[in-house]
């Protein structure tokens, strides 16, 4: 069966999602563990090493976008290629990079962000092993200064709306909904393309004719969470923001839900609110990448008055709040798996004892 890891790794990405036929996705990595720090945070690299084996390969490497958080470690694990000092026996191949457009054209990148810009763009003048979520004519002026047609990497281009090409329910079990970068009109009629933004997806398994949805959001603003289900409603698509699992964006930041914090709870917009409390089906399950909830206010996420919207949320669908780094208990986090079964999804839950595992299941589901 389908399964979905999260790692504790504090406020950073880290997802791994592996099908029935044995592909891999990665969503995100970034490898926070320093032995010496104290934290309790995950070995990363060790935990996906002992899955997918030193030397092997994964399908696709996925990184939402260029913030340290969630791409830290990539190129001292994954094997680069556009330059030989990142290949060796030892490193994880990946068959196709997921970028958004901005790991392409944006300017001013320092460190890691930089190599990984590398090898996108290497990627695309090869034309090959990559796929970038964006509007095509976006990226028509870079290629044409590399002496490329877009004409010729159209095919490597996937625009909100669409699904990537990678996965088919039928052959896979999973398809992949993109919902950002995407592009608004604004009033005047002027066509606005937010190739700034980061990957922002649904992921639609089928297990025996069971359907659960993976929502997958990385650091999305309220702004933008509040122009993709404006946009995604105007196109009648709201089937495509429905979800049983959501990994909410941003490490619990309030940001992702208002402008304003809020003393004890941050209030959503009418449309966030309806993605969180309609979209959600029962038993929905938000999952927060994040630190510990504090319990006392704090300028960095993950912020107390967004986890007690999310938890308000959560009860009103019957379902879980969980946060990475307190799962099963914030003095031993481990991985957090969630199966996906025929019955909907189930959770594997471990124990103080890191040798018992006990499974959850929720109750059956048509369809």
């Amino acid at each position: 069966m389908p399964t979905v890891t999260f790692y504790p790794t504090g406020n950073a990405g880290a997802c791994l999602i592996q099908l029935k036929n044995d592909r891999k996705i990665i969503f995100d990595y970034a490898n926070t563990y320093d032995p010496d720090s104290g934290s309790k945070y995950i070995d990363l690299e060790k935990e996906i090493c002992d899955t997918v084996g030193r030397g092997n390969r994964v399908d696709v490497l996925a990184i939402s976008h260029l913030d340290r958080d969630h791409y830290k470690g990539v190129s001292s694990l994954f094997w680069l290629e556009y330059a030989e000092k990142y290949q060796d026996d030892n490193r994880i191949k990946v068959d196709t990079l997921w970028v958004p457009a901005a790991a392409i054209l944006e300017e001013g990148i320092t460190e890691e962000g930089r190599i990984i810009r590398a090898e996108a763009r290497h990627r695309l003048k090869e034309g090959t092993g990559i796929r970038v979520f964006s509007r095509p004519e976006a990226l028509e002026e870079w290629l044409k200064n590399n002496g490329i047609k877009l004409a010729d990497r159209e095919n490597l281009i996937t625009d909100a709306g669409d699904l990537a090409d990678e996965f088919n329910l039928s052959h896979d079990g999973v398809e992949f909904f993109v919902h950002s970068p995407f592009a608004e009109r604004a009033e005047d009629g002027e066509l606005i393309i937010r190739n700034d933004s980061g990957l922002f997806m649904q992921a639609v398994f089928t297990v025996d004719g069971v359907t659960s949805r993976l929502i997958l959001s990385a650091d999305t603003p309220h702004e933008l969470l509040d122009g993709i289900v404006g946009v995604t409603k105007k196109h009648g698509h709201e089937d495509r923001l429905k979800w049983d699992i959501f990994n909410i964006p941003h490490h619990c930041s309030y940001l992702s839900l208002a402008e304003e914090k809020g003393n004890d709870k941050t209030i959503p917009s009418a449309n966030i609110k309806w993605l969180y409390e309609e979209q959600g089906e029962n038993h929905g399950l938000l999952i927060s990448s994040s630190d510990v909830i504090p319990k006392k206010d704090t300028k960095q996420p993950p912020h107390r008055q967004a986890a007690a919207y999310y938890e308000e949320a959560a009860s009103s669908l019957n379902g879980e709040f969980l946060v990475t780094l307190e799962e099963p208990t914030p003095s031993n986090p481990k991985p957090l798996t969630i199966e996906i079964t025929s019955s909907g999804y189930r959770q594997k839950k471990q124990t103080a004892s890191p040798s018992i595992i006990v499974s959850t299941d929720k109750p059956p589901r048509a369809g």
